[in-house]
């Protein structure tokens, strides 16, 4: 059976282990959850033009984590001590594809640094720091409650999860149309939608991908992209039917 496309930018990385030089990366993990799911992991360059078009050859876009957005995209405050690892040209393609993408109505499953993404992207704003780490979501498995009749609850098909996460940032204010789905006990934003959205759609600000090749619940983020991948490419003649 022919695999939906997913189209899953790169990060920068400066070093990378086997290569003599700077790279473009994704992680593995991300990478093979997207196969497990049926999908066809493809990693893009980060060029910010044409954003759309290429856009166009794809069943289905997954936003992955990374650094921090620069501040001056969604807020005028000064830039806080923590933020790191800012890449202009990185952002400015990652703001395009989540515009692009919810305009659409490609599938999008978007994953911490991508949940904010495309909060900044819609015209929400960011919290630069979360109050040090006494507070911060680093290296921490939480449990996170999801509110019920949302994709992000048919996904993984239960009203809580443990949700693997990695970030100092959070979600200040949502952007106008956005609905939060997941909240931690600290009242986090951990998930978001859009309802009345063109295609399917859902963002989480932990990291699936961690625990999604012992976690049928994890794992299932990826299956309902793929699923939707598979019915967006199928609609456009681009995959065969299947029964």
């Amino acid at each position: 059976m022919t695999r939906p496309l997913i189209a899953i930018p790169a990060r920068f990385s400066a070093t990378t282990s086997a290569l003599r030089y700077a790279a473009e990366v994704n992680a593995r993990a991300l990478v093979e959850a997207v196969w497990r799911a049926g999908g066809e992991p493809a990693t893009i360059h980060p060029a910010d033009s044409d954003v759309a078009s290429r856009l166009a050859r794809f069943d289905g876009v997954l936003l992955p984590g990374g650094g921090d957005l620069a501040p001056h995209r969604y807020s005028a405050a000064e830039v806080h001590d923590s933020v790191y690892d800012v890449d202009d040209l990185q952002d400015a393609f990652d703001l395009e594809v989540a515009r692009r993408a919810v305009e659409s109505g490609v599938p999008l499953l978007a994953i911490c640094r991508g949940l904010q993404v495309v909060n900044v992207a819609l015209g929400g704003t960011l919290e630069q720091d979360m109050g040090g780490p006494e507070r911060e979501h680093r290296h921490v498995v939480h449990p996170v409650a999801i509110r019920r009749g949302t994709l992000l609850e048919q996904a993984v098909g239960a009203g809580k999860a443990e949700a693997s996460c990695y970030h100092h940032q959070r979600v200040d204010r949502l952007a106008d149309g956005l609905e939060a789905t997941a909240r931690a006990t600290d009242d986090t934003v951990e998930g978001f939608e859009l309802p009345g959205a063109r295609g399917w759609f859902t963002a989480v600000q932990w990291h699936p991908e961690d625990t999604a090749h012992e976690d049928p619940a994890q794992q299932g983020l990826f299956d309902a992209l793929v699923r939707a991948a598979r019915q967006h490419g199928e609609r456009r003649g681009r995959l065969p039917d299947h029964p």
